[in-house]
């Protein structure tokens, strides 16, 4: 992996590590390649009340320049969230997390708090139209895909 990149994730582990806020929480970071968290709604959205989630953090050598590509994984206690945005497959479609709207300053924990808050606002129970046939015939990496944001009231 890049200096670059390493030196990054280092500091950010480091911060991770000290405090995070509330309904994040580290479960494994033992590289600069992959890391998994998991996030809560904190509010009382009934779409998520009292569900945990698991996201997986993979990082390429070109980080902070290049977006991590970041996805829910399904875990025996740990769903997908039903969103507009969330295939059910785990990919997430928000440009935070594309080229377009990525920015180095971001960072995992900013990340987090985004996909809490994009959960927060949500009020439909529902997958994102072609949900079935994207899970079935999508075969390139989230950050290959290129999504069209056209919806972002939800």
């Amino acid at each position: 992996m890049a200096n670059f990149a390493s030196k990054r994730l280092a500091k950010e582990l480091n911060k991770i590590n000290g405090t995070l806020p509330p309904g994040i929480s580290l479960v494994k970071a033992e590289d600069f390649q992959e890391w998994l968290l998991d996030i809560k709604v904190l509010d009382e959205n009934p779409l998520y009340l009292n569900q945990t989630y698991r996201l997986k953090f993979k990082f390429s050598p070109s980080y902070p320049i290049e977006p991590p590509e970041v996805t829910f994984l399904l875990c025996a206690d740990r769903p997908i969230p039903m969103h507009p945005h969330i295939y059910s497959n785990g990919i997430i479609c928000l440009d935070l997390l594309g080229q377009q709207g990525w920015s180095p300053v971001q960072n995992v924990e900013s990340i987090c708090m985004s996909l809490q808050s994009m959960l927060t606002g949500n009020t439909k129970n529902e997958r994102p139209e072609g949900d079935q046939q994207f899970v079935a015939n999508n075969r390139r990496r989230p950050r290959d895909i290129d999504f069209y944001y056209h919806d972002n009231t939800v």
